[in-house]
């Protein structure tokens, strides 16, 4: 049972990720988790695998592949954690706490990514990471160079009405006013370029909401997708 101490800890945090800490107390995040964790499709036995968690914030993603098994998940965040956005890391080191969680933590940034540095895993997650990137392309090769069989990326797609690859370049604030928002493919990009850094099969497994917008609205729209090395 939470103690009133731990309570009154959850309260004190700003959260972003709704975990359920047990009898009946969910962290009050402002993403959705329970209800955006079925469009990724995570494997749901993950018995004896390596997980790593890119961007983990408050840690969601990093506390499911533990509950569904995984004998090790390494939870890396950088700008959550301690950029100059409103993220800290708080949430997270709380939660593992009254979880009794074994998750692992390490702060590093995307680009920073290497198997001599954090090692190779099972299975990746690149979860709402990608559009944030300002070298998405060398991103991406840094992530594939640490994932052993499985990546799971979560991004904003843009210009879905264009058969050929394409991004979609914000240089400001076009993306949901956030000037850290920079490129967004398409389907096609998405699955090109993950094919370029070196996974052999990549499968979209969530397509983007089909929404109407003007030439002038950028609207946000996430899609899914696995990639197989």
């Amino acid at each position: 049972m939470l103690s009133d101490e731990q309570i009154q800890a959850v309260q004190r945090i700003r959260w972003y990720h709704r975990i359920e800490l047990g009898d009946g107390v969910v962290t009050p995040g402002v993403d959705d988790s329970v209800a955006t964790f079925g469009r990724i499709r995570m494997p749901d036995d993950l018995t004896g695998k390596s997980v790593l968690d890119i961007g983990a914030w408050d840690g969601f993603y990093s506390f499911e592949a533990e509950r569904r098994g995984a004998r090790r998940v390494l939870a890396t965040d950088s700008y959550c954690w301690s950029g100059p956005g409103w993220g800290s890391q708080d949430g997270f080191n709380l939660a593992r706490k009254i979880l009794h969680s074994r998750v692992e933590d390490q702060e590093i940034d995307v680009m920073e990514l290497a198997p001599e540095r954090i090692g190779v895993f099972d299975v990746v997650l690149l979860l709402g990471v990608l559009y944030h990137m300002r070298y998405p392309m060398l991103a991406l090769d840094r992530v594939a160079s640490v994932t052993g069989e499985l990546l799971i990326v979560s991004t904003q797609v843009d210009m879905i009405d264009v058969p050929r690859p394409a991004l979609a370049f914000y240089p400001g604030m076009e993306l949901e006013q956030d000037p850290t928002n920079w490129f967004a493919p398409n389907p096609a990009a998405m699955e090109g370029m993950l094919r370029a850094v070196g996974f052999q099969r990549v499968e979209m497994v969530s397509p983007p909401d089909l929404v109407e917008a003007t030439p002038e609205q950028v609207v946000s729209r996430a899609a899914a997708f696995h990639a197989w090395k």
